[in-house]
């Protein structure tokens, strides 16, 4: 006997709310059956069929560039999970960063190329094209594009004002610099660093 799935399981597989699932069920994107008692059950193969649709694979990528942005971070997945659902995109992965948009150590950020890598993925989700990559995004989107896979952004470019983050992403890439020149624990580094911060607080 094929196994047969409840609605919150199906919504949980494609990374979408019970009432998207019901919605979709009645506009005929999903086949189910009804139980004696009134309840949708969705076939295994139908699920199978769903997850696998080309070009509907999607992953939501969101990026916060410190910990008490948090909020946002949140917000921005909440968002991504609505607009894939009004596309009729199956959320297969929910990946997420808190660092710097210059940090390319970034666990989710190395999962999303996992996932690119192995085929697992049509179409990546973003918020802003800073989101993945403050600098290169170009090449990220080649590199991508190389393995059927395209990226989303949904409102393009980063707002002008994100002056928090860009300082922080400043001082991240002046850090790294003076680290290199003078050595991680010199107080020559320390200087440049903290004349730096008084800059873009002055400013």
């Amino acid at each position: 006997m094929e196994r047969r799935y409840r609605v919150g399981e199906v919504a949980k597989a494609l990374g979408v709310s019970r009432k998207t699932v019901r919605r979709w069920i009645r506009e005929g994107k999903i086949r189910a059956e009804r139980t004696p008692g009134g309840q949708y059950r969705i076939s295994e193969s139908e699920v199978r069929r769903i997850l696998g649709k080309p070009g509907n694979r999607a992953v939501i990528y969101a990026r916060v560039g410190a910990s008490d942005q948090r909020a946002d971070l949140e917000r921005q997945v909440q968002y991504l999970r609505e607009y894939c659902a009004a596309r009729g995109y199956m959320v297969v992965e929910t990946l997420t960063d808190i660092a710097s948009g210059l940090n390319e150590k970034r666990r989710g950020l190395n999962r999303l190329f996992q996932l690119v890598n192995e085929g697992e993925v049509d179409v990546v989700v973003i918020t802003y094209k800073d989101r993945l990559a403050r600098f290169g995004f170009r090449y990220l989107e080649a590199y991508f594009a190389s393995h059927g896979v395209r990226i989303e952004a949904i409102f393009g470019e980063e707002p002008k004002d994100m002056r928090q983050e860009l300082v922080e992403d400043l001082i991240a890439v002046a850090t790294s610099l003076a680290g290199r020149l003078y050595g991680v624990r010199s107080r020559k580094r320390r200087k440049v660093v903290e004349a730096l911060e008084r800059a873009l607080r002055d400013d």
